[in-house]
């Protein structure tokens, strides 16, 4: 059995060098990690505390009467994970795969498809996980964690990142030109504005209330506001084990994809 066919524990090493060569190729363009980081932020100031000053408190799913601003924080803390995470596995892999080739010399190594699947994820966590830790200070600065439990809000969003960084990596394989991209806007924007990002998921309909509770953000979202609110119970790993669930089968998925896109 050839090291790029073979079992993972062989190959879990080969995928870092995949991570470092993504390190090395970022650390001239430390501007393209604020884009992602930014946006939240700005959801913050403008509706948690604009927003904020005329709906001063908010009742969540779990019951807690908190400040509009520290409902909406947890969620913006999520959405900076999966920025990270979409940016990088999405436009970055696509130009990688179609254009510069460069899974195609990778493939030329000891890597096999699974290594630069993992690797390639590994390294948008990276990326998600720092949006994620600068957010999480924000957030501590202008007061709106009310939890010590906050302290795993940004491990937590590590899950966030993988879901949607593997998932997000599977479909760039689908893509054929950069205008298929907004497809994938089209998506990400509705999660943004609709997993009860804004408003507790009591308030949406009832026939919209599972079709909500069905997207990964949601989850996401509810992992973070009940780590970042103190709402911690056993619930929360149902949230932790959907999206892990989603980030292998998207790994494992995306790491066919590339095998049969690069070998055909």
């Amino acid at each position: 059995m050839s090291a790029r066919t073979g079992p993972l524990t062989p190959g879990m090493a080969m995928w870092s060098s995949v991570v470092e060569r993504n390190a090395v190729g970022f650390r001239r363009q430390w501007a393209a990690f604020v884009t992602g980081f930014a946006e939240p932020v700005f959801y913050l100031f403008s509706l948690g505390i604009g927003v904020g000053s005329l709906v001063p408190f908010v009742t969540t799913d779990g019951g807690s009467r908190v400040s509009y601003a520290a409902f909406v924080a947890p969620a913006m803390l999520a959405a900076s994970a999966m920025n990270g995470a979409v940016m990088d596995s999405t436009f970055n892999v696509f130009f990688k795969l179609r254009y510069a080739k460069i899974y195609d010399a990778m493939l030329a190594t000891p890597l096999g498809p699974r290594d630069i699947a993992i690797g390639e994820v590994v390294w948008s966590l990276i990326r998600g996980g720092v949006y994620a830790l600068v957010f999480y200070l924000v957030a501590v600065v202008v007061g709106v964690v009310e939890s010590w439990w906050s302290l795993l809000a940004v491990p937590a969003a590590i899950f966030i990142g993988m879901a949607f960084s593997a998932v997000g990596m599977y479909l760039t394989t689908f893509m054929r030109t950069w205008v298929d991209f907004d497809w994938i806007m089209l998506v990400i924007q509705p999660l943004f504005l609709l997993s009860a990002t804004f408003f507790p998921l009591g308030t949406y309909p009832g026939w919209a209330q599972p079709i909500v509770m069905a997207t990964p953000l949601y989850h996401g979202v509810a992992l973070e506001r009940g780590l970042m609110l103190g709402e911690v119970d056993w619930g929360l790993l149902l949230h932790v084990g959907y999206l892990v669930a989603l980030g292998v089968l998207g790994i494992w998925a995306a790491s066919r994809r590339i095998e049969t896109l690069l070998r055909s």
